[in-house]
């Protein structure tokens, strides 16, 4: 029987022992080494601040740092609560869930200052990247799309596969960021098609690539209790809060921020009422899946992100909410099992329809919005204010714009099934350790819940199983009706 617990216990076992640790520390070594030699205080943190105030008859409250920071406290929060929060659902993953988040986020942020800094911060008279408080919201926004396509390889890869993961996902982003909002010249505010769009689909492909046809050997684990779905309803209830926080961190000062926390405010109202109608609809005697309350009442804040800041108007929000909602759950009742079943894409929380379509429907907003933006509504000045039609783009029209919008909307969709497929290649390699078949969605897998007790009468231990039978694989089940094993000392 001993042997077989080895057996047990070491089948597929992850051993991320040296690899883990030797990966966090080389990379965080390359990360001091990079900032030395490339990030700098732009002028808005350095000490030269008081000079640079006193030549542009400045105060000190116009710091961008007291415009900015609120929505930033509001968005990190999102970032590492909201996201780790909203993946504890699984049973036996909610450690992996808020622990890799953590670790990946902390990684991310860091190298996204950097390769964003390249493209948008460097200052070509010294070769240095002048970071301040909107970096450091851009940073994180960088770091959602990367949180993103963890959902969809939830508890089924290893922290170190997670962080090669994120170091490309951070470039991708990086790369697809510059060619959208620079090159390309589309606004995206709340990041529907630059973060969403490409997040889900570069979760979607890399899981794809990942496919595990044996991953039913687990799929006991891969189903909430009662207390996993409260923890997640946190998660989901700080993004949901923090959201308009999101779409309008970095529009612009004045109008185009208030807009955008009006419109990101109301499309999240209407999508919770359409959620729980389609959600008890569909369900027996009416009652509301939690996976659905947990995810698809988030979708309006989605779709509403490239266009929170045009003037879509306060009706025009509540119903691309109202859609959102029932797209969204339709999506986790009826595309999830499909996907699953006949395209190999294993989805663990589902972001195709929290991310990826609400994405897609929101770079189609964006689209038709900014095409039939018209002077009468904007204003001749509001119009260029709010599309930046200046320089080289100031004889754009609105028209124009829209198919621009479509563009980019494709752009992000290429970035993320292209750089997922790659990325996907290279998480297959069998030196990072992916964890079996039978230990995913359990970060228990290397521990068993034996409880031992001592019987001085008979001098013997026995190892009682109340638990293991529940959480081990296939191999163990043919003894469920052996209650207790018995070894003599």
């Amino acid at each position: 029987f001993g042997n077989f617990l080895d057996h047990t216990l070491n089948m597929g076992n992850t051993n991320v022992r040296l690899s883990l640790p030797a990966v966090c520390i080389v990379w965080q070594t390359a990360m001091i080494i990079l900032f030395g030699v490339f990030i700098r205080y732009n002028e808005e943190s350095d000490t030269h601040w008081v000079e640079y105030r006193k030549e542009n008859n400045l105060s000190d409250i116009q710091n961008d740092f007291y415009f900015r920071y609120p929505s930033f406290q509001d968005v990190h929060v999102m970032i590492f609560v909201g996201f780790g929060f909203l993946m504890t659902f699984l049973q036996r993953y909610s450690f992996g869930a808020v622990g890799f988040n953590f670790l990946i986020a902390a990684f991310g942020l860091q190298w996204a200052l950097l390769m964003q800094g390249w493209f948008h911060s460097l200052d070509y008279t010294d070769g240095k990247i002048k970071i301040g408080v909107e970096n450091l919201i851009n940073a994180d926004f960088c770091v959602a799309g990367c949180l993103i396509a963890y959902g969809a390889v939830l508890g089924k890869v290893s922290p170190v596969q997670l962080l090669v993961l994120t170091l490309f996902g951070i470039t991708l982003f990086a790369v697809e960021e510059y060619i959208i909002l620079d090159l390309i010249h589309a606004k995206d505010a709340g990041g529907s098609m630059v973060i969403h769009t490409f997040g889900g689909y570069y979760g979607l492909s890399i899981s794809w690539m990942l496919y595990r046809p044996n991953l039913d050997q687990s799929n006991r684990l891969q189903s909430s209790v009662y207390h996993s779905d409260v923890f997640a309803m946190i998660g989901t209830l700080f993004l949901w809060m923090f959201w308009p926080s999101f779409n309008s961190a970095i529009t612009d000062h004045g109008d185009g921020q208030h807009r955008a926390a009006i419109n990101t405010y109301l499309a999240l109202a209407s999508t919770v009422l359409t959620t729980v109608a389609v959600s008890s609809l569909f369900q027996k005697h009416g009652k509301l899946d939690m996976v659905h309350i947990q995810n698809s009442t988030l979708a309006g804040g989605v779709a509403v992100g490239t266009a929170a800041e045009f003037m879509l108007m306060p009706y025009g929000s509540l119903i691309v909410g109202f859609c959102c909602g029932i797209i969204s759950t339709l999506g986790y009742i009826f595309l999830t099992p499909f996907m699953e079943k006949y395209l190999k894409i294993q989805d663990t929380c589902g972001i195709h329809n929290l991310h990826a379509m609400p994405g897609v429907i929101g770079g189609i907003v964006g689209a038709i919005t900014a095409a039939a933006a018209t002077e009468s509504v904007y204003g001749a000045e509001g119009l260029r204010n709010t599309f930046d039609f200046e320089g080289e783009f100031a004889d754009r029209s609105t028209s124009k714009q829209g198919g621009h919008q479509a563009a980019g909307l494709c752009v992000a969709i290429c970035f993320g099934v292209g750089g997922g497929i790659l990325v996907g290649f290279i998480l297959r390699l069998p030196i990072w350790g992916d964890p079996a078949d039978d230990n995913c969605f359990n970060d228990e897998k290397n521990k068993m819940n034996i409880y031992l007790k001592k019987n001085h009468h008979h001098h013997h231990t026995s190892f009682e199983m109340p638990y293991i039978l529940r959480i081990f694989p296939a191999e163990i089940q043919q003894y469920k009706s052996i209650q207790t094993y018995k070894i003599f000392i």
